[in-house]
């Protein structure tokens, strides 16, 4: 049989199998076998739950299509009817401004040798029931009915529709030039002029009134 190493050479031998396997642990701790890969230096800071919201964005525009496009229809500027942009036909539009019309013209015609009843009446005629409430409350005369009543004042209203001011699906609200002559029995005369807006309103195959103010007072229909 071989003779044992010497006490020393073993030693020797055991302290150098103690480096290999430390040389060989260092080596796996940085990764002696990933084929020099390296980690993502994202992945570790990453939040819990980041890959789900990204994994539910939506996905951007696609790609083009095979199917044919239908264009639209355009009309040139000279053709264009510009009646078509609004809920209303022409006839609808000339119907609601001439109860405008008629109604400011009611306002400015006055016989004050008569009653105020039967002049407001001439106006409630044209109006919703709503504003025909409100024309009655609005009929006490006074004084000055007196004092015109005298003189055999009669006043004749003249209107003209000047624009559309606003709409809606069943209401015009138009600014309304409206002017009130009068004359006395003694050919006295008093003249007056202003600019009202005048809401009408559809009911059934006609129109009413529904507000009638100074122009002015940011009457703006139904609201």
């Amino acid at each position: 049989m071989p003779n044992p190493l010497p006490e020393r050479a073993q030693r020797a031998v055991f302290i150098a199998l103690i480096a290999v396997l430390v040389v060989f642990g260092l080596y796996l701790s940085f990764g002696g076998f990933g084929g020099g890969e390296e980690e993502d230096p994202t992945a570790a800071s990453e939040e819990p739950g980041a890959s789900q919201s990204r994994a539910a964005e939506p996905p951007a525009p696609g790609g083009l299509s095979t199917v044919e496009p239908s264009p639209i229809d355009t009309t040139a500027e000279e053709d264009v009817d510009v009646l078509d942009w609004f809920p209303f036909s022409e006839e609808e539009l000339r119907a609601a401004g001439t109860t405008a019309r008629t109604f400011a013209e009611a306002y400015g015609t006055i016989d004050y040798t008569g009653s105020p009843q039967t002049y407001y009446a001439s106006m409630e005629a044209l109006a919703t029931d709503e504003y025909a409430r409100v024309l009655v409350d609005a009929s006490r005369a006074g004084a000055f009915w007196d004092e015109r009543s005298e003189a055999e004042a009669v006043a004749q209203g003249r209107a003209e529709v000047d624009s559309v001011r606003t709409y809606g699906s069943d209401s015009i609200t138009f600014v309304v030039t409206a002017q009130s002559i009068t004359e006395t029995a003694n050919a006295e005369f008093d003249e007056e002029l202003g600019e009202f807006a005048v809401t009408v309103v559809r009911s059934g195959d006609s129109w009413q009134v529904f507000d009638f103010q100074p122009a002015d007072a940011g009457q703006f229909g139904e609201e």
